[in-house]
């Protein structure tokens, strides 16, 4: 996994609603990329809902948040209707900048061992580093914590 200080690698994904995105052209912007693993489990829903609901102040503190997994944009789009979502979602279908950030990983549940998203936040600086890592998220006042992190940059 990448840590704080690295080079965060740069990736163009498509995006909910449309188009693309290009890291590297959301410079200066501090960015806070959030990996879940699905659409529309209940971890997940959780994260995208706080973001969604601290999306504001993100953005009156001047940061882009982007939330990641390998599900199509398709499913991000109907997950973001559903759930009254409105963070931008991009969709790694192939596992390329998943790999990239060093967040598939082996995971294990009721005994079975299987290759998957590991929950994980990055906040990217504007020049373009990683400022700080979230490795194996916890849902519960994560996006809180977050955002205090991009006010304190």
């Amino acid at each position: 996994m990448l840590d704080t200080a690295d080079t965060a690698p740069d990736f163009t994904l498509p995006v909910t609603g449309g188009g693309e995105v290009t890291l590297s052209e959301l410079r200066p912007a501090p960015v806070v990329l959030f990996f879940y693993p699905r659409d529309d489990t209940s971890g997940c829903t959780k994260e995208n809902e706080a973001f969604t609901a601290l999306l504001p102040e993100f953005e009156a503190a001047g940061a882009k948040v982007f939330g990641i997994s390998k599900d199509t944009i398709e499913s991000h789009d109907k997950f973001m209707a559903k759930k009254s979502l409105t963070v931008p979602l991009l969709s790694d279908a192939e596992g390329d900048v998943c790999e990239r950030y060093g967040v598939w990983k082996e995971k294990s549940m009721y005994g079975k061992t299987f290759m998957g998203i590991e929950r994980s936040t990055f906040l990217i600086a504007g020049d373009g580093t990683i400022a700080r890592t979230w490795p194996k998220v916890k849902v519960p006042g994560h996006a809180e914590e977050v955002l205090d992190a991009v006010k304190a940059m």
